[in-house]
C-alpha cells in the first residue's frame, strides 16, 4: 500500500510547488504599501507607524541656510515657507504631528548622491530626473517649477527678451541644479557659466559684478529681487520644454520602504487642494514673469 501512495503523495507534492511558483510570479501589489512602490519589504500605511528612521518620528532633511520663500528665517522647524509647510502637510497626512517631526542638515548635492540616507524624506528645491532615480527614490512631484534669469537693471542681461540674447552675457547658477541645466542645455553660453556651491555665492556675485546674471527657479528669482538683491529684475522664465514639466519630488532612500506611503501622502495633498493653497500663501507672487524664446 505504501509503495501504491507514494506516487501519489510525489504529485501532490509537484503539484503544491508548481501553484507556489504561480504565485510567486503573479502580479505584485503596487498599492501605497506594496514592495513595488515602497522598496525592500511590504510596508503598511498605518498613521503614525511608519518603518521610519527613529522609531515613532519623521526625520525630514533639508540644507543650511535654508533659503526663503520656501523656509521662513532659515527655520525649517517654524512651519513658515511652502517648503516647511509642505513637509508638515505630508507629515500630518503619515501621522506624525508637528512634535513628532525632527529636521536634519543635508547639503544640497548629499540629499541625492548614492548612498543610505539618515531621513525619512528630504525637501529641499529638488527637481526629479531619471539621473537622480539612478540614486535615489522619490514621491510624486509637490511643486511645478519654471526656471527663471536675474540681472541687475540697467544691464545688458536685462534688456534680454529671448534665449539667444543671453548667449554673450556671464551667467552664474548653483552646481547640480536643473538652473545649471538651463544655462549649459537651453542658453549655450559663448562663455562658460560659473558655477557655485551655495545660492548664496551665486547672488553675490551677481551684486558684485562678477557674473551678469544668474539662473534659478520662478519664486527664488522674485524673493531674491524683493528682498535680498534690491537693484536685480526678474528678466523673465523658461517654457516648458518636452513633454514632461520639471517638478520638485520629495527625495528618499534608494530602498525606503515607506516612499509609496509619501507618495501616497503628496497625492493626497494635491487632490484635496492643500499644495494650490500652500502656494498660493507662500509663493503668490512668483506669477508673472516674461517668457523668454
Amino acid at each position: 500500500m505504501r509503495l501504491v501512495n507514494r506516487p501519489l503523495r510525489l504529485a501532490a507534492c509537484a503539484t503544491t510547488v508548481l501553484l507556489a511558483a504561480a504565485v510567486g510570479c503573479a502580479p505584485q501589489d503596487e498599492s501605497p504599501g506594496g514592495p513595488r512602490a515602497t522598496g525592500q519589504g511590504k510596508q503598511s500605511c498605518d498613521r503614525g507607524k511608519l518603518a521610519t528612521v527613529a522609531a515613532g518620528r519623521l526625520t525630514v532633511g533639508t540644507d543650511k541656510p535654508a533659503y526663503a520663500p520656501w523656509f521662513v528665517d532659515d527655520d525649517p522647524a517654524g512651519g513658515k515657507g511652502f517648503e516647511s509647510a509642505v513637509a508638515y502637510a505630508v507629515a500630518k497626512r503619515l501621522g506624525y504631528g508637528k512634535g513628532a517631526v525632527d529636521w536634519q542638515t543635508v547639503p544640497f548635492n548629499n540629499a541625492f548622491a548614492p548612498g543610505a540616507k539618515k531621513f525619512d524624506f528630504d525637501i529641499n528645491q529638488i527637481s526629479i530626473s531619471a539621473e537622480r532615480k539612478r540614486a535615489v527614490a522619490f514621491s510624486s512631484g509637490y511643486y511645478d517649477v519654471r526656471q527663471a534669469v536675474v540681472a541687475l537693471k540697467g544691464s545688458k542681461a536685462a534688456r534680454a527678451e529671448s534665449i539667444a540674447d543671453l548667449k554673450d552675457v556671464k551667467l552664474g547658477a548653483q552646481v547640480g541644479t536643473t538652473s545649471l541645466d538651463v544655462v549649459n542645455d537651453t542658453i549655450r553660453p559663448t562663455r562658460p557659466a560659473a558655477v557655485f556651491q551655495k545660492n548664496d555665492l551665486a547672488k553675490s556675485a551677481l551684486k558684485n559684478g562678477q557674473v551678469d546674471a544668474i539662473v534659478t527657479d520662478l519664486p527664488t528669482a522674485f524673493y531674491i529681487t524683493s528682498a535680498e538683491v534690491k537693484d536685480a529684475e526678474v528678466v523673465g522664465q523658461f517654457p516648458v520644454s518636452g513633454a514632461a514639466k520639471e517638478q520638485f519630488g520629495l527625495v528618499l532612500d534608494k530602498e525606503s520602504r515607506i516612499t509609496g506611503c509619501v507618495t501616497a501622502a503628496v497625492d493626497a495633498l494635491r487632490e484635496d487642494g492643500t499644495l494650490a493653497a500652500l502656494e498660493k500663501k507662500w509663493l503668490s507672487d512668483a506669477v508673472d514673469a516674461p517668457v523668454l524664446k
